[in-house]
């Protein structure tokens, strides 16, 4: 059995937030988020969460995963001390304990996988993932021998000058037999400089403790300040933007898209400049996106072009051009082979196959047959200032320039609307319909 345990309880004054730390966000989940992700292919039998700043804030946060279980510690004194807290709760557990940071989000899951392994394999007490960084400067040095069983760890303040030539340091990853742990846990002390009972102190009384090398060190990197939350997600953006671009995807300015994990794209996808794509946003064969767009839980068929143009939580069927300036929201679907142009917003609506909606139109709540022509400036007035009504426009149905529908209405197929019309009652099949007001002129008119 394995449990989890993440270390989530600290305020991060250092972000200058009333936030706590471990609830900022990178890309699409927050830190603590990104951290319970990554021990999903363990498949641990417990995970717990110690909380401590604003501890009913992160819990609200997660509350959303009924099998997690909340620790608190109440003063935050040290990693030792967190860790203590768990004894109550895992009282008679027998397996292996993990121990996490909630401020480390970039861990791959394969390398957890990875220490888990070599925690069992070797029946270690415990086992500490270690990096050799360029720039070990504030990190604890981890000392071994040729086996790599840990004869010493050495606080970077505590280093001589030969010990600082050691790159290899302390990620603060750890895995503890627990039955093993649990009796040396009250042994801790707080002699120290902060002050703090350091979980790494347990190693003097435990035999064997080994060290596992991550092979990208950039993944015990820790989130302290908004700099390093910003390093973090440039990260994690190169990381996501090579597996793409090694899947057959054509990112033609890397530096200036980003692009959720979540994100799903298929061979052939070009990725124009400034362009953003988030959440659970997925991209068929061959569509061209950007520049300048943002896409956002949407889904997108094949051969789809869209151009500075914005979709959220909408579908776009395969052959369809988007934009430039066009607005998609509120789970709007677009038919295939539509083109849907100019400034042109659509909100809840349903748009049939082969439509056009080109020019300066405003479609909500609407449903749209297929091969119907939008004329520009269309509006469906859909909001009576107290409900939403729909518009029902029939195959084949043409609108005039500076259409308007008032909400509840409904067209048949093959209308033609004359320009400037104002539709408020139903229209059979294969009519004209004309609600303008006749044209006067006055003369020599002055206001």
């Amino acid at each position: 059995m394995v449990a989890v345990a993440i270390l989530a309880a600290g305020r991060g004054t250092r972000m200058k937030s009333n936030l706590p730390k471990v609830l900022h966000r990178l890309g699409k989940s927050s830190l603590v988020e990104r951290v319970l992700d990554s021990c999903q292919l363990l498949n641990p039998s417990r995970r717990l969460v110690i909380v401590g700043y604003e501890a009913q804030q992160v819990k609200d946060s997660l509350q959303k995963d009924s099998f997690l279980e909340f620790v608190e510690q109440k003063q935050q004194l040290g990693t030792g001390h967190a860790i203590q807290q768990l004894l109550p709760h895992l009282e008679g557990f027998q397996g292996d304990l993990l121990v996490l940071n909630g401020d480390v989000p970039l861990l791959r899951p394969e390398t957890l996988e990875n220490l888990l392994k070599t925690h069992q394999t070797h029946q270690n007490a415990a086992t500490l993932l270690t990096a050799y960084l360029p720039q070990p400067k504030g990190y604890g040095r981890v000392f071994c021998d040729g086996n790599n069983l840990i004869t010493q760890i050495v606080e970077d303040r505590d280093c001589n000058a030969a010990q600082k030539q050691n790159n290899r340091v302390n990620g603060g990853i750890y895995c503890f037999n627990w039955s093993k742990l649990a009796p040396v846990l009250p042994k801790l002390s707080a002699n120290n400089d902060q002050q703090e009972y350091y979980l790494t102190d347990v190693v003097k009384y435990l035999v064997p403790v080994m060290a596992v090398d991550v092979e990208d060190y950039l993944e015990i990197s820790g989130i302290n300040d908004r700099k390093q939350l910003a390093m973090a997600n440039g990260i994690l953006q190169n990381r996501v933007k090579d597996y793409w671009m090694k899947q057959g995807v054509t990112l033609v300015d890397p530096d200036s898209i980003t692009i959720d994990d979540t994100v799903e794209l298929q061979p052939d996808v070009i990725i124009e400049p400034q362009t953003h794509l988030r959440g659970k946003t997925i991209i068929g064969q061959g569509s061209r996106i950007g520049p300048g767009s943002l896409i956002e839980n949407s889904q997108l068929g094949e051969n789809a072009t869209v151009l500075y143009s914005v979709i959220t939580d909408s579908q776009v069927a395969s052959g369809c051009h988007i934009g430039p300036y066009t607005h998609l929201r509120g789970q709007a679907q677009v038919g295939e082979s539509c083109r849907i142009g100019n400034f042109v917003e659509i909100k809840k609506s349903v748009i049939g196959q082969n439509t056009n909606v080109a020019h300066l139109s405003y479609l909500g709540d609407a449903t749209l047959g297929d091969k119907v022509n939008v004329g520009a400036g269309t509006i469906t007035a859909n909001y009576d200032g107290v409900n939403k009504h729909p518009t029902i426009i029939g195959n084949g149905t043409k609108t005039g320039a500076n259409s308007v529908f008032v909400a509840p209405v409904t067209l048949g197929e093959d209308v033609t609307v004359a320009a400037g019309s104002v539709v408020t009652n139903n229209v059979p099949d294969k009519a004209l319909v004309i609600a303008r007001e006749r044209q006067r002129i006055i003369e020599d008119w002055k206001s």
